[in-house]
């Protein structure tokens, strides 16, 4: 590892959550996209 990368990677592993990410926002959006997903899936399934 040079000694250049080292303050880099460090740095990076120092840093949270990007400012532009909204943990609400994408929780509540991976949510809405995994209830529709269910929905989908049990609407379209005419096996049973």
């Amino acid at each position: 590892m040079t000694s250049r990368a080292l303050p880099a990677l460090t740095s990076l592993a120092e840093g949270g959550n990007h400012n532009s990410l909204n943990p609400l926002l994408t929780g509540g959006s991976a949510l809405f996209i995994l209830v529709l997903l269910l929905f989908l899936t049990t609407r379209f399934n005419r096996d049973r």
